[in-house]
């Protein structure tokens, strides 16, 4: 893949982790008894879109980017990130129930793309790239089993 393709690619996937900061804000505001919740996921989606952008701007020119962060097609993005415009949009104008934002926040970060983040950042590192990603995610890491168990300590259905 040329550094073009991967910039395009790393633009849209940074965009992505804001979308998914954005709906949490939201979640937060509509959801003041979990407020707290939605606030802590946000701030770790923005964290792994400033870890994207350091990435694109220090390890991308010189080669170095490890591209096993990202296993999704430009369009997958692309399309991914006009869905969460969209739902973002509609959920501010007519909210959900609580357990609907907490099984779309879940769905959410079962999809492909968050599903392989998770699983590079757990993976033995093979590049020393890698492995500086992975220790600044170090915290923020496994929202999908984090919102399963608040849901279940919660009683969320």
């Amino acid at each position: 893949m040329s550094e073009k393709d991967l910039r395009k690619l790393l633009d849209e996937a940074i965009r992505l982790e804001l979308h998914v900061s954005d709906l949490y804000v939201l979640f937060h505001t509509l959801f003041p008894d979990d407020a707290a919740f939605w606030w802590k996921l946000s701030l770790e989606e923005k964290n792994h879109a400033a870890l994207l952008k350091s990435g694109r701007e220090h390890f991308l020119p010189v080669g170095q980017f490890p591209v096993e962060l990202i296993d999704v097609t430009l369009e997958t993005l692309v399309a991914r990130n006009q869905e969460l415009r969209e739902t973002c949009s509609g959920f501010a104008a007519t909210p959900p129930s609580r357990a609907d934002a907490f099984r779309f926040a879940f769905a959410l970060e079962t999809s492909a793309g968050e599903l392989h983040f998770q699983h590079a950042m757990e993976e033995l590192p093979r590049t020393q790239a890698m492995k500086i990603f992975q220790a600044l995610n170090n915290e923020d890491r496994d929202h999908a089993e984090r919102i399963r168990r608040y849901m279940e300590e919660h009683g969320i259905g």
